[in-house]
């Protein structure tokens, strides 16, 4: 599978995860606010910021319609209006430029998920290393063909899609010339549980597709985020925030700085951890080998004595006869006297 590169980073299965802080809308339209998120995700060690780059008029229609507010009962924004609820939790454009500018200048990436054509013209003036495309939008082939054409590598979240609707969107994106590409499975519920996660399907997304699997994980906490890294997830996503208490659209299922540098660091560790297939213990194991039990005399046996489970004893450490000889040991004369705490070994009996 090939390595992806986005801007100076690498990603790919021998590379630890690629961590993206989501800035999404948790900013409440603060510039400052959205500012200090940037630094605060630097510090955390996430390797990239996420914005989404729309308007409410090019996400959905200001209409008076029950179909245009969300009706869900267990929805975070449950009576909403969809117009009102982008309104407030779009990144103004104008912020677009000094954002990714300031995570530069700290050492991460910075892109968006452009949600129109009109989007991705914009994003490509600020020279974007690479495009997401929300779980919602992958079947927007018009919107896939637009951000593939830019021969940028594309991060896609398959969310709720079948099978054969990523299989479209894939082969639309390679259609339009896009050559580096990551499926991220994602949940589509806000917040998701971990029992509607379904980590089992990374691995069958990457072999169904050949190409680098992510999670965009939208789950309390980073327990689950960690555990797809062990499934071979090469990017996670995020979403970020700095006081869920001060609230935020996403607050509810965003990572605080301190939670998002445990899942930098532990995320990490568990591909640190991944290896290799191996028995036999790791070089780094050889001297807790010594440690192993092994047959000892336990009380002074003289010469011509037999060797008995009464004068011998299986114990650690390691500096006597294996274990599995007992049964042929036991009954031997020894050949010479032998003091408690001697290791046994063949030349000491008959």
């Amino acid at each position: 599978m090939n390595e992806i590169t986005i801007g100076n980073h690498i990603i790919g299965p021998s590379h630890p995860p690629f961590i993206i802080a989501e800035l999404s809308g948790n900013h409440s339209q603060n510039f400052d606010l959205a500012m200090a998120m940037v630094e605060a995700a630097a510090k955390a060690g996430a390797h990239a910021i996420k914005l989404q780059t729309y308007t409410a008029d090019s996400m959905t229609l200001n209409v008076d319609s029950k179909d245009f507010v969300i009706q869900e009962q267990d929805s975070l924004w449950h009576g909403e209006a969809l117009h009102g609820l982008y309104q407030k939790a779009a990144t103004p454009y104008e912020w677009h430029a000094r954002l990714f500018a300031r995570a530069a200048e700290l050492g991460m990436q910075a892109f968006s998920s452009p949600f129109d054509e009109n989007a991705v013209d914009f994003l490509e003036s600020l020279d974007v290393p690479c495009y997401k495309i929300a779980s919602f939008e992958l079947t927007d082939i018009p919107l896939i063909r637009k951000a593939a054409a830019t021969g940028k590598p594309l991060i896609m979240s398959t969310g709720m899609a079948t099978l054969a609707e990523i299989q479209q969107a894939v082969e639309c994106a390679k259609d339009a010339g896009c050559e580096q590409m990551i499926l991220l499975k994602c949940t589509s519920t806000y917040p998701a549980s971990p029992e509607n996660t379904n980590l089992s399907t990374i691995p069958h997304l990457r072999d169904a597709f050949n190409t680098q699997v992510g999670l965009s994980d939208h789950t309390a906490g980073i327990g689950v985020s960690v555990a797809a890294v062990a499934m071979g997830a090469t990017v996670i996503e995020k979403h970020f925030v700095l006081d869920r208490n001060a609230g935020g659209v996403d607050a509810a299922f965003s990572l605080e700085p301190a939670e998002l540098k445990a899942l930098v660091d532990e995320s990490r560790r568990a591909f640190a951890a991944l290896g290799k297939v191996t028995y036999g213990g790791s070089a780094a194991e050889e001297a807790s080998k010594h440690y192993r039990r092994s047959i000892f005399v336990c009380n002074d046996i003289q010469e011509g004595e037999v060797l008995t489970s009464e004068n011998l004893r299986i114990v650690r450490p390691a500096s006597g006869l294996e274990p599995k000889h007992w049964d042929v040991v036991l009954g031997k004369k020894a050949k010479t006297s032998l003091p408690a705490g001697t290791p046994l070994s063949w030349e000491l009996f008959e």
